[in-house]
């Protein structure tokens, strides 16, 4: 249950998805000094993350992009298919253009790095809270310098690929045919103007398009 603000006011109910637990704990902690900020939940993978949203049904997520079983941008684009409501903070040492168009679409609220102050993400939180975007302004400038070429079936078998699993297995675990899979696999080589798989899924995540 939350407790009031001096002012009255219900505190800004937060969900913090960090699977490193030392940062998770140093989040969940400095967030919790503030007045105004509750964190009712921390999870430390994306499926729990998203059983902790629809369990408390926060105002608010902090994740960070790569994590366990689902990363912070699925999470984010299947929070906005559900239509929960909850606000999404991307907070990631990754500054990659790709990954905050991403995330963009995917409906998040702010895409902020990890270097930043305390006193700055908790501004951030209340100001994404006033209906407000929060994006770093460096990342932001970048954004569109690079048009993101993959399409979404390309990037997660590249994804796969890059992770060392065989057409057949990627075929098995997207349910498409062997032939589909390297078919898209050679979409994906020669958009990025790799060599082979290993070097466009390398590429792939330099850019954040992965």
């Amino acid at each position: 249950m939350n407790l009031p603000t001096k002012n009255g006011t219900q505190a800004i109910r937060v969900v913090i998805a960090e699977d490193q637990s030392m940062v998770l704990g140093a989040l969940a902690a400095l967030l919790g000094m503030e007045r105004d900020i509750s964190v009712v939940a921390q999870a430390r993978n994306g499926q729990e993350a998203l059983s902790a949203v629809l369990e408390h049904k926060p105002d608010m997520l902090i994740t960070d992009v790569e994590m366990p079983q689902m990363t912070g941008l699925d999470l984010a684009a299947e929070l906005q298919r559900r239509r929960t409501g909850t606000r999404v903070i991307i907070l990631t040492t990754f500054a990659r253009a790709g990954y905050l168009r991403r995330a963009l679409d995917a409906g998040v609220s702010g895409y902020l790095l990890k270097d930043m102050r305390a006193e700055e993400l908790a501004d951030a939180v209340r100001r994404v809270q006033q209906g407000l975007r929060v994006i770093d302004p460096e990342l932001a400038a970048e954004a569109w310098s690079e048009p993101d070429p993959l399409t979404d079936r390309e990037r997660q078998v590249l994804r796969l690929a890059g992770d060392g699993m065989a057409s057949g297995d990627i075929g098995a675990e997207l349910g498409l045919s062997e032939g589909t899979v390297r078919n898209y696999l050679s979409e994906a080589i020669s958009k990025l103007g790799a060599n082979n798989r290993v070097e466009a899924a390398r590429i792939a995540r330099t850019k954040g398009w992965l």
